[in-house]
């Protein structure tokens, strides 16, 4: 087998691509709870974006959302600290505190898609304009109260901490790392299996799942049946939104304890990229999220532990910032070849006009 492997290496050219390959292979385990957790926000993203758009309106405010309520997470933690305590022998480092700022952040996820499902559904303005309204908004705001606040907060309200399962589960071969992957997390991030499993049935197999596509769908004929399409819109837009919002308390207290300006780092658009490459669906956008975050992943591996042989050489004569950007690069491929396939709900996008009544 090694002489097999050594000789595929060997190849010109066609040996660097076996060269990634193997790479890829041999690091992916030991990094498989980072990658869950850098997909977790992405997840997250990617099920506000399948709620919104399978009801018809078109969500680009994730990122601002995300932003808006990992600001919140964070400075009601840091504000309620005090009074509340931050330590806990409680699992996952579970305190009063860090509860009440993810309320708060959840909270202030529900009013701010609450803004664009207003601007969306009754005012009927461009979607696209209100997302992009909102993202400007929360970027700058955040911004500028972080630079206000953050040099008067030294400390900070802490975070919830990952869950180390057994090393009987662990060490199984195999799947071990896969068992570690999805275990070795903090709640947010579990809650994400939770959340994608729960939302596919929902939307597949439940009554408000049937409305839900048929709304995306032919929103008149759903009218004309006697469902409410504003109303199921509004809904499924602010319900999406607490989702966006639990990605951003994601990185303010859970994968890091504290903020900074505009920690998302476009994590909202890779998330409806994701939506995007997994057609609408939960699972599908689950199964693309992680996709990226193991690009996001290996562009962090790459720095630290670069690949050797002749693959290591050409890693090695390429700029630091081509890792940071790998994520990007991937995602805008992947779109590239897969845009024109995937159909969205007919009417997404499409503002709704009631009928009037006849006179």
């Amino acid at each position: 087998m090694d002489s097999l492997i050594h000789t595929l290496y060997g190849i010109p050219v066609l040996g660097l691509l076996f060269q990634l390959v193997g790479y890829i292979i041999a690091v992916i385990p030991p990094i498989a709870p980072l990658i869950m957790r850098a997909g977790t926000p992405l997840a997250l993203g990617a099920l506000c974006g399948v709620m919104c758009e399978r009801s018809g309106v078109v969500n680009i405010a994730i990122e601002g959302t995300m932003l808006a309520s990992a600001f919140t997470g964070w400075v009601v933690g840091v504000a309620l600290g005090p009074y509340l305590g931050t330590s806990s022998s409680l699992p996952f480092g579970i305190t009063p505190t860090l509860l009440v700022a993810l309320a708060a952040a959840l909270l202030v996820a529900l009013l701010v898609s609450a803004v664009h499902a207003w601007l969306s559904i009754t005012v009927k303005a461009d979607q696209i304009i209100s997302g992009t309204i909102i993202n400007i908004a929360a970027f700058g705001v955040t911004g500028y109260l972080n630079t206000i606040i953050a040099p008067l907060s030294p400390t900070t309200a802490g975070n919830f901490h990952a869950f180390v399962p057994p090393k009987a589960l662990t060490d199984l071969p195999g799947i071990g790392w896969i068992v570690a992957m999805f275990l070795n997390q903090g709640p947010i991030a579990m809650s994400v299996i939770v959340l994608v499993v729960v939302l596919q049935v929902l939307l597949f197999r439940s009554r408000w799942g049937l409305r839900t596509r048929a709304v995306g769908e032919h929103p008149r004929a759903v009218e004309t049946a006697g469902i409410d399409v504003i109303r199921l819109r509004y809904r499924n837009v602010m319900a999406g939104g607490m989702l966006a919002g639990l990605a951003g308390a994601f990185l303010s207290m859970e994968a890091t304890n504290q903020f900074q300006a505009g920690m998302s780092g476009g994590r909202g658009f890779i998330a409806l990229a994701a939506m995007i490459v997994g057609r609408w669906t939960p699972i599908g956008a689950f199964g693309a999220a992680l996709l990226f975050s193991t690009f996001l992943a290996l562009g962090q591996v790459i720095g630290f532990n670069p690949p050797s042989g002749s693959l290591g050489e050409v890693v090695a004569k390429l700029p630091p910032q081509t890792w940071d950007a790998l994520p990007y690069l991937v995602t805008i491929i992947i779109l590239a070849g897969i845009v024109g396939r995937s159909i969205p709900p007919a009417a997404d996008g499409q503002p709704y006009e009631r009928e009037q009544a006849g006179g």
